[in-house]
């Protein structure tokens, strides 16, 4: 590997000396930062359009840009970004010239005057060499209609196309037929492993406290690796430099508050503090607490974070967030207590330097920590003995991370947006680790069994303009993993090209290579608490896909519409599943790891290993600003999975293949004091495995029978051949907002969840009941498909203000 780096950085001091030398001494460099007006915060994904010259470039994730012209030129500059008023400036390059820019946000009287007057000058889909990659802004996504009144950015990201829903309720996201471990959620550069409270029905992040949210799945840039199906990115906003903000809000479930502001008067430093904590707990405490048990469930949240501007070529930040799902059940009798608990959370924390090197050369350290664990914790005393009786549990699994990443941004002109770095994990992967205490058998056991392993990603990519209508990413990531058992070593192709037909119009295709090395074990497929992240072994090799893709970008700049229309295919291979009826949470330890004679673990001998592939066709009709914005998105799929040990080695449909999925985004500003939304989804039910017949002693049985001491077996055909029924529903609110005196707004909001009271199915179970047989008027029992469904219409309201 340090050979590798070696050459890497060789090859980019090569890349540097030849653009130096090519350039003559008339070419100078124009580059700076922009930032929103009156908070100072940095803006990401700036488009920075020279009009003359028909180029541009973006500023990066840290606001920052960089381009390259001819001095002694008399430009027009052009600095546009959804949501922001639309910055021109026109001047003379001299020999060097730094030029920082604040743009301010549209209000919501002057979006579409602006949208209109600029239309030509926003950015657009189809100038993006990157395809396969969603984004929504920050405010689209709070005016969205959500349930229970929750603003929750991964229920937001589910309405788009190719990214498929869970089961009802559930923020869980399955993309290009991938599973949830599949997707490498990120919040200011550190993984988080667990994006979920209550079980999966609400997602971590507080909208209040993020800046920019951005989805990419497929096409997938050298400078992301580790999972095989989507990259979720998310920054922490910074914090306002120029005054003190705080916003707070109380809705159905939850309450919220956040805190910004400056630290100095010089406006160097900032800070940002957004907590959020539900009081489920005291809402359902009269109905649970009684005179022998009380039980109660709660979940908080809480981001931070500090910037520091030493000068403008050197920024430091330190961003955390902390979450805790807390549930507990106590009974106490005469004699006896017993209490349980259940709780997971998740810690990350981000030390970031950004440092310019040159106006050409940006580059950022981050040291990053992430952790997460779950606790299972059962006690039970018993005084009516002598000695008194007890037993005492406590199981945990978890994954905790330390790592450093290094990423280089080389801006030598035009043509060229260079990006290296590299990135070292190490992860410490905690299975099982278990406490029990028993008083009547005299057992006790203390026993963690941790995994040790170490990650590593180099990467070198490169966005080539050769001339005005072509665009090139290409790039190479190189992947190494290690533990005490094997080392694997994985080189990763990746290209994208984007091809303008016209101002408007561009045809796109990508192809990129991923692998997987740690794997989450899962007995419900819903990314629950209790389900185990593992690493790769030498039994367990690392997962992996490629995916190609192809597909065209249209604008319609005068309407502020973007059309994209993509086809995928995908293959995945060597990835896991648990054998039929078999579980990690084993009787001898909860997923203890407690090695046999042949040196295999218990979950290594409950996995199988197969192929998948996933292949479709995806539509978006998008509109991000105006009066009226939203979307409108369709994908047409096909999933499937192949194991030796499940369905008799034979192919079947995964349990969120999905042949039609359609959502319809509405959000109309009526007035400035007012907002509607709305939300149609349709969907194709999940294919489910339910039994084709039943049997006594391994006879054949018709459906219904008299007799009520017959056992039955259960008996099936093949894997998920069972569909569900569609499911859709419609999702409204209304906001009314007001502009208070002193500075106040305040923001009232009411929902509805499931407008037309439609059952959806959650699961489905098979009931019996007693019926007269019509030929004998004998009584006779009789086997149904039962559909349980959780929420039909849900009203909420929410009360927000902010100064």
């Amino acid at each position: 590997m340090t050979k590798t780096l070696t050459v890497i950085l060789q090859l980019l001091g090569l890349f540097y000396s030849h653009f130096s030398f090519s350039q003559s001494s008339e070419k100078v460099t124009l580059n700076g930062y922009v930032k929103e007006n009156g908070s100072g915060e940095l803006l990401p994904g700036v488009n920075v359009y020279i009009k003359e010259k028909g180029v541009g470039t973006q500023t990066n994730k840290y606001g920052f840009y960089s381009i390259t012209l001819n001095s002694s030129e008399i430009v027009t500059i052009i600095y546009s970004s959804v949501g922001f008023q639309t910055e021109t400036r026109t001047l003379k390059i001299p020999k060097l010239l730094e030029l920082n820019v604040n743009m301010t946000p549209i209000a919501r009287e002057l979006e579409e005057v602006i949208v209109k007057s600029n239309a030509t000058e926003q950015q657009k889909v189809s100038e993006n060499v990157q395809m396969s990659q969603l984004s929504i802004p920050i405010q689209q996504m709070r005016d969205v209609a959500a349930f229970l009144g929750e603003k929750d950015v991964l229920k937001v990201l589910q309405l788009m196309p190719g990214i498929q829903k869970g089961s009802e309720g559930n923020s869980g996201i399955y993309v290009r037929g991938g599973g949830p471990d599949q997707n490498l959620v990120i919040l200011d550069d550190a993984p988080v492993y667990n994006a979920y409270h209550l079980f999966g029905f609400f997602s971590v992040f507080n909208g209040d406290a993020l800046k920019s949210v951005q989805l990419t799945k497929g096409g997938f840039p050298a400078r992301f690796g580790g999972r095989l199906s989507s990259v979720i990115e998310m920054q922490m906003k910074d914090g306002n430099k120029e005054k003190f903000h705080a916003e707070g809000g109380i809705g159905a479930v939850s309450s919220r508050l956040t805190l910004e502001g400056p630290l100095f008067k010089n406006h160097k430093a900032s800070f940002l503090v957004s907590a959020r904590r539900t009081y489920l707990d005291l809402l359902i405490r009269p109905i649970t607490k009684t005179n022998d048990d009380d039980s109660g469930y709660y979940f908080y949240d809480l981001n931070a974070k500090l910037n520091y501007e030493f000068d403008n070529k050197n920024r430091i930040y330190l961003s955390g967030y902390f979450g805790k799902d807390q549930f507990h059940t106590e009974n106490v009798k005469t004699f006896e207590t017993s209490k349980s608990g259940l709780s997971w959370g998740n810690s990350t924390g981000t030390l970031r330097w950004n440092h310019l090197f040159s106006e050409k050369i940006f580059s950022n350290t981050s040291i990053i920590f992430s952790d997460y664990k779950f606790d299972i914790s059962n006690d039970n005393i018993n005084s009516n003995t002598t000695p008194s009786s007890e037993y005492h549990l406590k199981y945990s699994s978890g994954i905790r991370d330390w790592a450093i990443k290094f990423d280089l941004d080389f801006l030598p002109n035009p043509e060229h947006t260079i990006k290296a770095g590299l990135q070292l994990t190490h992860h410490r992967f905690t299975p099982s680790a278990i406490l029990v205490k028993d008083t009547d058998s005299g057992k006790y056991k203390n026993e963690t069994n941790p995994i040790n392993a170490v990650e590593s990603g180099l990467y070198l990519e490169d966005i080539y303009k050769p001339w005005k209508s072509l665009q090139i990413n290409g790039g190479v990531r190189i992947t190494q993993f290690s533990s005490n058992e094997v080392s694997h070593y994985n080189f990763e192709p990746r290209i994208s090209t984007a091809f303008m037909l016209s101002n408007d119009l561009a045809v796109k295709a990508s192809y990129a290579q991923m692998n997987q090395y740690i794997h989450l074990l899962s007995n419900s497929g819903t990314g629950l608490p209790t389900d185990l992240w593992v690493p790769s072994t030498s039994k367990i090799a690392p997962e992996r896909s490629w995916q190609l893709a192809g597909g065209v970008a249209k604008d319609f700049s005068e309407r502020n519409l973007s059309i994209t229309l993509e086809a995928y295919y995908k293959r995945m291979n060597r990835i896991i599943a648990l054998k039929e009826g078999s579980s990690f949470l084993l009787e001898d330890g909860l997923g203890n790891i407690t090695k046999d004679k042949d040196q295999e673990t218990p979950w290594d001998k409950n996995v199988t290993i197969g192929d998948g592939k996933s292949y479709g066709f995806e539509f978006l009709l998008q509109r991000k600003t105006g009066r009226f914005s939203g979307w409108i998105g369709y994908t047409l799929s096909w999933t499937s999975q192949q194991f030796e040990e499940l369905n008799f080695g034979k192919e079947f449909w995964a349990k969120y293949d999905r042949r039609h999925d359609l959502s319809a985004v509405g959000i109309y500003n009526i007035s400035p004091k007012i907002t509607l939304s709305a939300t149609w989804v349709y969907g194709t039910g999940n294919a489910l495995t339910l039994p084709t017949s039943i049997s006594p002693s391994g006879q054949f049985l018709q459906t219904t029978d008299s007799e009520n001491t017959i056992n039955y077996t259960n008996n099936y055909r093949s894997r998920n051949n069972f569909r569900a029924s569609p499911y859709h529903r419609m999702d409204a609110s209304i906001q009314f907002h007001k502009k208070l005196k002193r500075g106040f707004e305040r923001n009232w909001t009411i929902s509805i969840y499931n407008l037309y009271n439609h059952y959806n199915p959650f699961y489905y179970e098979i009931k019996t009941r007693i019926t007269n047989n019509p030929a004998t008027g004998s009584p006779e029992k009789e086997r149904y498909l039962s559909q349980i469904s959780l929420f039909g219409i849900l009203p909420s309201f929410g009360y927000s203000l902010k100064f």
